[in-house]
């Protein structure tokens, strides 16, 4: 398996909440190279703003593992993770964070652009299947206006 295979995993998802008239990102975290953990934006299902794809995903591999810390598995992302994504993501010490599009207007690096907020044993991959992630959203709100 292949880092293009599991954020085309995260797109899968992404289009679920694009379906459902959702913000389209998706996320999916993976261990031992298999998704153990899915998510989509369900902020207007759920009535929630924090119900975010990555949220929703790092809460559902955490009980899958039975654990607070996931130190052995990579988060995909179709979008760069926003602010409240970035500290959860942090917290849950992730090995790798890789996501596609990044996010101008609400993306973590709009408010913090010189240093990383993810744990300093994480690494980060930007913009794997950029144009397909970004396209999704692009869709999305072209829809909207």
């Amino acid at each position: 398996m292949t880092d293009e295979y599991f954020m085309q995993q995260a797109l899968k998802e992404a289009q679920r909440a694009f379906e459902e008239d959702e913000i389209p990102i998706g996320a999916v975290v993976v261990q031992d190279n298999r998704i153990i953990a899915r998510g989509y934006n369900m902020t207007e299902k759920l009535n929630d703003p924090t119900a975010h794809a990555e949220m929703i995903a790092l809460t559902s591999a955490f009980s899958f593992l039975n654990a607070k810390y996931l130190p052995d598995a990579t988060l995909y992302v179709t979008v760069e993770p926003c602010v409240m994504c970035a500290g959860a993501l942090y917290w849950s010490k992730l090995r790798r964070v890789v996501w596609g599009a990044s996010d101008a207007k609400n993306g973590f690096s709009r408010v913090q652009p010189v240093t990383s907020p993810f744990h300093p044993k994480t690494e980060i991959v930007t913009g794997l299947l950029e144009d397909e992630c970004a396209a999704l959203m692009k869709a999305f709100f072209k829809a909207k206006r």
